[in-house]
């Protein structure tokens, strides 16, 4: 029985021919599926593995973006050498029509509703492209930037009109170049955002002048404080807040202008070179005249021509412009800069003062908004400055008196050797250095930068000067000694020298012959004798207040710069190490020759010697001026 029931189920199983086993029906179709599963997923590894992989597509840009800048500049120079030479197209077009400012485009469209388009409005813009994006092949954005501000470009392959194709129009374009837009006024309506991005939808895209250079990217900027100074222009391309700086000096010298025009003084424009360096005291540059064979020197102050105008009847005259000292070079003092000047009949330091709070406060509150403006210095102090008038007044000698703790000698015996040796004594005492040579006048003007500039936050006038400070300042009227002067001062840095002006051609003689003597003693900056000057008072100048503003401090207080770097387009700078180093240019890299210009031979029997070039004469000249 047992025998017969182990027959009937060895009968019931069945052999698996892989492995050999009996295995009941359900197991046996069960491993066989399996088997048939893996079977499938090998043969579909299989497929796979001998199918081509798809590789990431990049593009042209993001490969340029490894590039070093020198070799994007050789490859760039070399693509734009060829559209040079094919005009397919033109990379340098003579004009192109621009009919939208691009800031009232941002302002008349703002309320767009979202996926709206005006097509029936044409929009012609130019602009410089900070971003390209593209979508695929048939839609790309660019973000272009004019007149300080960015609007975004929609650029569809359906939209686009021209005869060249889409595809290789846009090909050439990179960050950098500058195009001219036509198109109409769009909202994008992307998905899974409410709002959409105003924008140009484009029809014709034109290059009008490309970029040969790797620009920054938007992420890292141009933020190199040096290399901002020495490429302004693309300091200017990178950073608006540069940008808003130079507009907000050109406002400012436009009010001044303004505000002197509307009270009938004449703008004048004096002499940039002197036989005398005159009118200040300050070291100056000299130049040489060649036909005259004659040093010059570059003018430190107008004053003296201003007030030989004032003697010749134009009764109220100022100027604007620069002026040139040889002088040391620090975050408030540039070798050239610009102040204004004005000279005004029959007005004396207090009419002067006067103004300057109306004009100053004036211009404060036109530019900024309000009187009250933010300062801070490189340490990170930060000042909160008050320009409304009326300013505060300090006079000198009283104000050394009380910080010093002693009496001061009389004005009328500032100017003596005794004097002189007192002053020694506060140095010390105060323990204040001067630098030789110590005059009167230079171990006063340390003492009053020590004790009474540092303590001018707000705008404050400070009064009394001694005459020998002030060589064409008249006495004053009721202290001898001193001279009826101001200068005013704000974030302890001096905007503003001012008095009433000597018109006394004896008492003139005096002073300059005094400066003279501080000359001889080894101050640079002491003043010459200006005979031509000294004839003119004699012809009769009337009473007559004078007044100069440094420019480029004011400049610095209202855009919150502590460096004068900031505010001078092109400051001066040192040399750079690198600078005997030879940079290709672009015409070098694709070896573009120069053209022989009209006039100009390479060599000709017949023409003129001022016509011709002695081409290793000039080399050998230019390499001179690039050794150091």
């Amino acid at each position: 029985m047992a025998e017969a029931e182990g027959a009937d189920q060895l009968a019931n199983l069945h052999l698996d021919e892989v492995t050999g086993e009996r295995l009941s029906k359900t197991e046996l179709k069960k491993r066989q599926k399996q088997r048939q599963l893996e079977e499938k997923k090998k043969e579909k590894a299989a497929a796979a593995s001998t199918k081509p992989k798809k590789e990431k597509t990049i593009s042209a840009e993001e490969q340029e973006s490894q590039l070093t800048p020198n070799q994007y500049f050789e490859i760039r120079s070399g693509k734009i050498q060829k559209l040079r030479q094919s005009h397919a197209p033109n990379p340098y077009p003579h004009k192109f029509n621009v009919t939208t400012d691009l800031r009232d485009f941002l302002t008349r469209y703002e309320s767009l509703p979202t996926g709206e388009h005006r097509k029936d409005v044409e929009v012609r813009v130019g602009g410089r492209i900070y971003t390209k994006r593209a979508s695929g092949t048939k839609l790309i954005f660019y973000d272009i930037k004019a007149e300080g501000v960015k609007v975004q470009v929609m650029c569809q392959a359906q939209d686009a009109v021209g005869n060249i194709p889409f595809e290789e129009l846009h090909e050439h374009l990179r960050r950098g170049d500058i195009i001219g837009v036509v198109g109409y006024p769009g909202r994008t309506a992307p998905r899974g955002r409410p709002t959409g991005e105003l924008s140009i939808m484009a029809r014709e895209i034109i290059l009008l002048t490309p970029c040969l250079h790797q620009i920054p990217s938007e992420h890292y900027g141009f933020k190199d404080q040096e290399q901002r100074y020495r490429q302004r222009y693309l300091d200017l391309i990178m950073n608006n807040d540069s940008r808003n700086v130079f507009i907000t000096r050109s406002k400012m010298i436009s009010y001044i202008r303004r505000y002197f025009d509307e009270k009938d003084f004449v703008e004048v424009e004096t002499p940039m070179m002197n036989a005398i360096a005159g009118g200040a005291t300050a070291k100056p540059f000299i130049t040489h005249h060649n036909e005259l064979d004659m040093n010059l020197f570059m003018r430190v102050a107008p004053e003296l021509y201003l007030k030989m105008l004032i003697v010749g009847g134009l009764e109220r005259v100022y100027e604007l412009g620069r002026l040139f000292r040889n002088e040391g070079i620090d975050l408030t003092h540039n070798p050239e800069f610009t102040t204004c000047e004005f000279y005004m009949a029959y007005a004396d330091v207090y009419d002067i003062m006067d103004i300057t709070e109306d004009l100053v406060s004036g211009l404060v509150k036109h530019i900024t908004g309000s009187y009250q403006t933010t300062f801070h210095t490189q340490t990170g102090e930060e000042y909160y400055v008050n320009w409304e008038k009326p300013w505060r007044r300090v006079d000198m000698i009283e104000a050394l008196e009380k910080a010093c703790g002693e009496k001061f000698p009389p004005g009328e015996e500032l100017h003596t050797t005794a004097t002189n040796d007192f002053l020694k004594k506060m140095l010390k005492k105060m323990n204040v250095e001067c630098t030789p040579p110590q005059t009167n006048a230079r171990m006063l003007d340390k003492l009053v930068g020590e004790f009474i500039e540092e303590t001018c936050i707000n705008p404050t006038f400070i009064t009394g000067h001694p005459q020998m400070m002030s060589p064409l300042a008249k006495y004053h009227r009721d202290r001898p000694g001193l001279c009826e002067r101001f200068e005013a001062f704000v974030c302890k840095k001096e905007i503003v020298n001012a008095y009433t002006e000597l018109n006394d051609p004896f008492d003139q003689r005096l002073r300059f012959e005094e400066q003279a003597r501080q000359k001889d003693q080894g101050d640079d900056e002491a003043q010459m004798i200006d005979e031509n000057f000294c004839t003119s008072l004699e012809f009769g100048l009337p009473p007559t207040g004078g007044w100069g503003m440094g420019i480029d401090r004011l400049v610095m207080f209202l855009t919150d710069n502590y460096s004068i770097k900031e505010v001078l387009a092109f400051p001066f700078m040192k040399e750079e190490a690198n600078q005997g180093k030879e940079k290709r240019t672009a015409a070098e890299v694709v070896g573009v020759k120069p053209e022989i210009e009209e006039g100009i031979r390479e060599s000709s029997a017949d023409a003129p010697k001022s016509l011709l070039v002695d081409h290793e004469l000039y080399s050998a000249q230019v390499e001179r001026v690039r050794q150091p």
